[in-house]
């Protein structure tokens, strides 16, 4: 088995950032990993007290399927954001400064219309991210478990759509499973398997059209009884991982 594709979303909800290599912590997700937010303006999330909140106090896939629209591009050595969509003016925000992080929000808000929720604001904490789960993870999929869904549903399916860290290829499909409570060496970290990724309606829009065309979950439940697909993994001990390296369960 071996690591075929290395993501990180620093937006929830957002656009992916593919890396060669990374560097993971004990305890800790992919460095910059949703490490902001864009908050309904009903949402309860309060910055000077960050409690994990469900991904509908957010703009997100699940509930906001034209965000897929969006591309977007964040730059951690300049703190700075870029958002373009087709009928929007493009914006470069620096999120160092008030001014552009307000610009920033005042943009997703026009963007997404009816669907905004009053005033969205983006939200950043240090050592917060915005994750689906509480805990700080590393989400990993197997190529092969994609492929089958589709096959199976008629439907070539990219594996965009579930939004892992880690794409892997070289195990059966859903065997990974089974591997929860079982530790791996990945690269050169060692993670443990600790949950099932149970699939939202997230999965349902095309990363490439924004529109809702496909049924992952009902056809997770049609075919094999149940929602999972994918797994979370805590980070034990620290190490890189680039693309290619081995995985391996131990």
């Amino acid at each position: 088995m071996r690591v075929e594709r290395i993501s990180r979303y620093p937006v929830k909800g957002l656009s992916p950032e593919y890396l060669e290599e990374v560097e993971l912590s004990p305890g800790e997700g992919l460095p910059h990993d949703r490490r902001f937010a864009f908050a309904q303006g009903d949402s309860p999330f309060d910055e000077a007290d960050p409690k994990w909140l469900p991904k509908r106090n957010f703009a997100c896939l699940m509930a906001n399927a034209r965000v897929a629209r969006i591309h977007s591009a964040y730059d951690h050595g300049t703190n700075t954001l870029a958002l373009r969509a087709e009928g929007a003016p493009s914006l470069l925000a620096d999120l160092s400064d008030a001014a552009g992080r307000a610009a920033a929000a005042e943009w997703i808000t026009a963007f997404m219309g009816e669907e905004a929720r009053g005033a969205l604001r983006l939200a950043e904490v240090p050592g917060h991210a915005f994750t689906d789960i509480p805990a700080k993870a590393v989400s990993i999929i197997g190529v092969a478990s994609v492929a089958e869904l589709g096959a199976r549903a008629g439907m070539a399916l990219d594996p965009l759509r579930f939004r892992a860290n880690m794409l892997f290829s070289g195990a059966a499909p859903f065997a990974e499973l089974d591997w929860v409570e079982r530790e791996m060496l990945l690269g050169r970290a060692r993670l443990r398997v600790f949950k099932r990724t149970r699939r939202c309606a997230a999965t349902e829009v095309n990363p490439e059209t924004a529109e809702r065309d496909a049924k992952p979950p009902k056809w997770l439940l049609d075919q094999y009884g149940h929602a999972d697909m994918g797994i979370y993994a805590e980070v034990i001990e620290a190490g890189r991982v680039q693309v290619g390296d081995p995985l391996h369960l131990v």
